[in-house]
């Protein structure tokens, strides 16, 4: 085996033989004719002419070996209740959930957009897309009437696949009139509505619109639908990328590319094996739903389960009890998450059988050394930190533990794993920058490797412009993200680009700030944001989650606390970072899926609209910064 340098080395200076060898961990019906088409940068086409199907080698493949093995685990702390489907059930059910489409008129190429919760049934749409070669468009399940109609109107799907409702925290959250409103809404109508009613809310059916699934189910028990092949390059989906403002930005992902980086991602980056259990806490809503809860852990013939619920309900143990129970031995999940459990009982770190586990990988924002150091001593567990985003699919940045062991570096997700060749540049020259500890943006040379995105969805010239124009000079992908290189090729992640506070013509990162806060010992959580300011520009202001939130309870401790956090500042960044304030409260605004809503802090402190705040988590989060700053 060589070193995983070597191996790095090789997938940049020689695709065509690397991605040649890569292409041969998933089927293909036809063979391509060509691996990589870059005549047309900056798009690429991989494994031209070869054809294949994302259902058959996250399902289909497996069932000589594993029929009977766990694929499908769904686990609901919501509704109490759990359901197993070994590879034959869900290839059962995947036929099934495919000719109740086929007979409501869907056709390969069409769209079908997903807005569902963390049930089966939502599994069971994006493979059956995928097996008749129908392009899927999953919308983060709750998402707001107008949000969830601007998607419709980019998508313009045929068909609609939703639930009565979801359930977060033992509410439940109705579905149904959110969608009927975006559909009213819509300049595009999609034709059916297809419904999967669990029985949580009451909903009034759109006659001639609105079909029953489990009706429709019940009459295709037997059905036998083969897998549509499709050209590596076929739309397997679309995903809206978070935070867009204005008309919605669609990632398009391609069929065979994605399949080949999934299936190398599985075992080089998170080593996982055939008959194992992976456990994503993440929602098929957002990008990790779909590369690390759906396909990824199928196309390796690992388990995934699916998890309905939070990570306290009944108790902070709950994952840990699903590690055991199921004997995981890969986890996927968020820094923020990790945040949420540091305040409760560390003794429920301990009180399971977590043998299985042979590691926890971290992505979704910045890892903090702190956060990183408590989760690793609580579990004893190695913690993988890793980046990539929405457009990618699959992580830029990383530990290859699978092809060669390697440490982590606290505060660092790692090296570039293959085929991306990961360059930091200065923003106002276009220039390399080469040496250690140089700040740039952290950008990537193309082409783009497999599973990467193919363009925006019905908008080529925005992908360009978007992606590829922002770097004075050449063209070449920004990331928009700050990033610094030590000695030994580690990244270290320092922000986005348009976070960057600009303190009387000094540039701070947001997440620099944010570090140094995070390291006072009473700090569980903090946000940083660039608050206009008339005098400097800009000022650095903070919000901060205590551990021991009595410290904040008494003025005089409060303000004796806000200096001993400022001091930490200026002695890890200086006084140019420190903040003008540092304000405690109860609770962050954060998405359900865990983001941190730093504009909408931004704009409270500006006494600006915060705009659409329909996945905020929790409402009174943004309400407690409102009172401090109307307070003075």
């Amino acid at each position: 085996m060589p070193s995983y340098r070597e191996f790095y080395r090789r997938s940049i200076d020689d695709r065509e033989g690397f991605w040649r060898e890569q292409a041969a961990l998933i089927e293909w019906q036809q063979p391509f004719e060509r691996v990589c088409d870059y005549d047309r940068p900056p798009f690429v086409k991989w494994f031209v002419g070869g054809t294949t199907n994302l259902c058959h080698n996250a399902v289909d493949r497996h069932l000589a070996e594993r029929a009977q093995q766990n694929a499908l685990i769904w686990v609901s702390t919501e509704v109490e209740q759990e359901r197993v489907y070994s590879f034959a059930a869900l290839h059962a059910e995947v036929q099934r959930m495919a000719a109740v489409l086929l007979s409501a008129g869907v056709k390969q190429g069409d769209r079908v957009l997903l807005y569902m919760p963390m049930i089966p049934e939502a599994a069971f749409a994006m493979l059956a897309c995928a097996r008749i070669g129908a392009i899927h468009s999953v919308v983060f399940g709750g998402f707001a009437s107008v949000s969830l109609a601007s998607r419709i109107d980019d998508a313009q799907p045929v068909l609609v696949i939703s639930a009565d409702a979801g359930s977060r925290g033992g509410k439940v959250m109705a579905y149904k009139p959110l969608l009927d409103e975006a559909i009213r809404l819509a300049q595009h109508q999609p034709a059916k509505v297809l419904m999967v009613d669990r029985g949580l809310s009451a909903f009034e059916r759109v006659a001639g619109r609105d079909l029953d699934y489990a009706a429709m189910r019940e009459q295709h028990l037997d059905a036998q639908v083969p897998c549509t092949w499709v050209e590596s390059n076929h739309p397997s989906y679309t995903l809206y990328t978070s935070g867009t403002t204005g008309k919605p930005k669609g990632v398009q992902r391609d069929t065979g590319g994605y399949a080949v980086a999934l299936a190398a991602s599985m075992t080089q980056i998170f080593d996982g094996r055939p008959g194992e259990t992976y456990f994503s806490t993440s929602d098929i809503g957002w990008v990790v739903g779909h590369s690390y809860i759906v396909y990824g852990p199928l196309l390796a013939g690992m388990a995934t389960i699916m998890y309905e619920g939070l990570p306290i309900r009944p108790d902070g143990g709950i994952w840990w009890k699903l590690v055991e129970q199921y004997r995981v031995s890969v986890m996927f999940s968020a820094p923020t998450a990790v945040r949420v459990l540091k305040k409760q009982d560390p003794a429920l770190l301990s009180k399971y059988d977590l043998s299985s586990l042979k590691r926890l990988f971290l992505a979704g924002e910045p890892l903090d050394e702190p956060t990183a150091q408590w989760i690793a001593k609580g579990l004893g567990k190695p913690i993988v930190d890793n980046y990539w985003q929405t457009e990618t699919g699959w992580p830029i940045l990383g530990i290859a533990n699978g092809v060669e062991p390697a440490p982590s570096k606290w505060g660092s997700p790692g090296v570039p794993m293959v085929g991306y060749d990961v360059r930091l540049i200065d923003e106002t020259t276009g220039a390399e920058l080469t040496g250690a500890h140089q700040k740039g943006v952290v950008a990537i040379e193309g082409p783009l490797p497999p599973g990467c995105m193919q363009t925006v969805w019905r908008d080529d010239e925005r992908f360009v412009k978007t992606y590829w124009s922002t770097i004075p000079g050449r063209q070449i992908y920004s990331t928009f993200d700050w990033g610094i290189r030590d000695e030994d090729g580690y990244f270290f992640i320092l922000g986005r680009t348009d976070d960057v506070i600009n303190v009387a013509g000094h540039r701070l990162g947001t997440r620099e700030i944010e570090e140094s806060i995070a390291s006072h010992p009473n700090v569980a959580e903090v946000a940083v944001v660039g608050v206009a300011d008339p005098l400097k520009g800009q000022v650095a202001m903070a919000f901060a989650v205590l551990k021991d939130a009595s410290a904040a309870a008494d003025p005089t401790a409060a303000l004796k606390l806000e200096g001993e956090i400022m001091k930490r500042v200026d002695e890890t960044l200086g006084a140019v970072g420190r903040p003008a304030r540092v304000r405690f409260v109860s609770v962050l605004p954060k998405t359900r899926s865990g983001k941190l809503l730093r504009r909408a802090i931004q704009a409270v402190c500006e006494r600006r609209d915060p705009g659409d705040l329909t996945t905020i988590e929790d409402p009174s989060a943004l309400q407690q910064i409102r009172d401090l700053v109307n307070a003075g």
